[in-house]
């Protein structure tokens, strides 16, 4: 009797321990994206104000309200799907694809997609307008998540694969038609590290890879401009005049900034050089007015949302929220990483966001109902399949 009311209350005690050590790891991921949401705040104004004042645009502050109404938007997203039950989550799963798939392929229909800079990628009118290939990537997350742990014993042959193969590579040929290189690697790559955490032969995972590499160098070659940009990143100094003229003034903006920037607010590079700056190239912008120091400071916060995930996807209840939290880390770090490489001149030009950061509507929303899943399986959240 004794031992027994002794286990009892190792057990009361442990409870609230683990309790508590679940809840480390929701609020590290919550401080992390609070802070990367408001920084984003600051450089998105910081990075777009000048130059709208240039030209002519008013004074300065229209991206800056539109971004902070996208993410009042996001966080209400955020509740609402760390409330939701995963059960729901996972019914809904189908239709939400569905109407991702239905949404890539009116973005083709001619007078329905909307065309910026040369890309028909959104679909809208006026400031009422989303991407949605950004929606595209969330549901193929939740719907990858379902099917993998829909087989905990595994894959015995890769034909197995062939449904997720099929939606996946619906999806990447959508996406890259419009044409959008980044979000297409994103996926594969977010793609490929659930597959590692599914426990995917690494023999099969090595000849997914080639056959990708082949694709996507394939896909590359295949017109002008694509070519141009993967010959600008070999060497972009040799094209500063045309291809590479973005990827050498990112580069002179993080040079320029030294250890400890320019300032807040100091930036020369946004005025008159770097083109849209407070999106895709905005990691230029904090490296040269706030320095090496400011870019660090970003990288742990990014670190800190990286723990955090792979954490909550280590003490997740299940195989279907082991597999979802890992999923939706991976679709944040992949694109932060990739944008990063991109303005480092590591990896050539694809135009994908930086996370949180960059002004982009549907990106933000979709990011932070990501955080807002990661959330509800960090409280507990489970599938019953």
């Amino acid at each position: 009797m004794a031992t027994a009311a002794r286990r009892r209350t190792t057990d009361a005690v442990a409870q609230p321990r683990r309790r508590r050590a679940r809840l480390v790891e929701e609020d590290v991921l919550l401080t992390a994206v609070m802070l990367l949401v408001a920084f984003g705040a600051v450089m998105v104004y910081s990075a777009s104000s000048a130059s709208t004042v240039v030209k002519g645009g008013g004074d300065g502050t229209g991206f800056l309200v539109k971004y902070v109404m996208y993410a009042a938007a996001g966080f209400v997203v955020l509740h609402l799907a760390a409330r939701a039950p995963l059960q729901r989550v996972l019914a809904l799963t189908g239709p939400i694809l569905a109407v991702a798939l239905g949404c890539l392929v009116l973005v083709e229909v001619p007078g329905f997609g909307v065309t910026v800079n040369g890309a028909t990628r959104w679909l809208g009118a006026g400031p009422l307008q989303f991407q949605p290939s950004e929606i595209a990537k969330l549901a193929l997350v939740l719907y990858a998540t379902r099917f993998l742990a829909e087989r905990p014993r595994g894959f015995r042959r890769p034909k197995d694969l062939m449904p997720l193969g099929l939606v996946a590579g619906a999806i990447v040929l959508l996406v890259a038609k419009q044409p959008d290189l980044g979000t297409a690697l994103v996926v594969c790559f977010t793609m490929g590290a659930m597959l590692v955490a599914a426990g995917l032969p690494m023999r099969w995972l090595g000849g997914f890879a080639g056959a990708g590499v082949v694709l996507v160098s394939l896909y590359a070659m295949s017109a002008s401009y694509r070519r141009a940009r993967l010959t600008s990143f070999l060497d972009p100094w040799n094209h500063a005049g045309d291809a590479g003229f973005q990827a050498v003034q990112g580069q002179i903006a993080i040079g320029s900034g030294g250890l400890f920037g320019r300032g807040l607010g100091e930036s020369v590079q946004k005025i008159f050089y770097l083109p849209e700056a407070h999106t895709d190239f905005i990691l230029a912008i904090i490296g040269e007015e706030l320095g090496v120091l400011g870019l660090l400071a970003l990288m742990l916060l990014y670190g800190a949302v990286a723990w955090a995930g792979l954490r909550i996807a280590k003490q997740a209840k299940g195989r279907y929220a082991m597999l979802l939290a890992e999923g939706l880390t991976s679709l944040i770090l992949c694109q932060a990483l990739l944008n990063l490489f991109a303005v480092l001149g590591i990896a050539p030009l694809t135009g994908v966001p930086l996370p949180f950061l960059s002004y982009g509507s549907t990106n933000l929303v979709v990011l932070l109902a990501c955080c807002g899943l990661l959330v509800n399986v960090a409280r507990g959240g489970s599938v019953h399949l």
